[in-house]
């Protein structure tokens, strides 16, 4: 209840002529009960005040009917919808693709790639690929990914360990509720300054 004001769900709502109860609870716009009256009566009350009848609980006994402006809860209702999906946050699965050989700049590259992924809220995928006769040694691609995982832990925590997919090593970085937050380049604060 926000607000003095209760959460109604607005599937398939019934309202003044659709309801087909003889008699219904009735409560006024401000959410006071006014008792228990037949249909007449609370459609006249309703009409009286110059707004709907809204059926909110159906399967009550008697139903439970309120007064109401339809149109601006419907309004309202749509508008917390969309208030709400825009702060949801989608996270992505980006992934990350490495092997036993990689070399010290190349592993940076995929350790900083990784970090703007998490920096940005997303998960990151390391998958590590055996090729050929590297199945004898996954124990260097085990280095590999713990060492990746090291590089990474200020911003993330793994899902779990490490595990083998057929030929790959896979693991899932989470990042942390408090990842710090990339600082914009100097050029853009300077542009915005004038």
């Amino acid at each position: 209840m926000k607000s003095g004001v209760p959460i109604i769900s607005a599937k398939e709502l019934l309202i003044n002529d659709d309801i087909r109860a003889k008699e219904v609870r009735l409560l006024d716009e401000q959410g006071e009960q006014l008792g228990i009256k037949s249909l007449a009566q609370a459609k006249d009350y309703a009409y009286e005040k110059g707004v709907d009848l809204v059926c909110i609980a159906p399967q009550a006994v008697p139903p439970v009917c309120r007064a109401m402006d339809y149109g601006k809860f419907r309004y309202e209702q749509d508008k917390r919808a969309k208030e709400q999906k825009k702060k949801q946050q989608t996270v992505e699965v980006k992934e990350v693709q490495l092997s036993c050989r990689i070399d010290k700049h190349d592993f940076d590259m995929k350790v900083a790639r990784a970090i703007k992924f998490l920096q940005d809220g997303n998960k990151v995928r390391v998958c590590l690929r055996f090729k050929g006769r590297e199945m004898a040694h996954q124990d260097l691609g085990r280095e590999v990914v713990t060492r990746f995982q090291e590089a990474c832990s200020e911003f993330s925590t793994a899902d779990k360990k490490a595990a083998m997919e057929g030929r790959q090593l896979i693991v899932f970085l989470t990042p942390l509720k408090s990842v710090p937050k990339k600082e914009k380049p100097a050029q853009e604060t300077d542009q915005a300054a004038q």
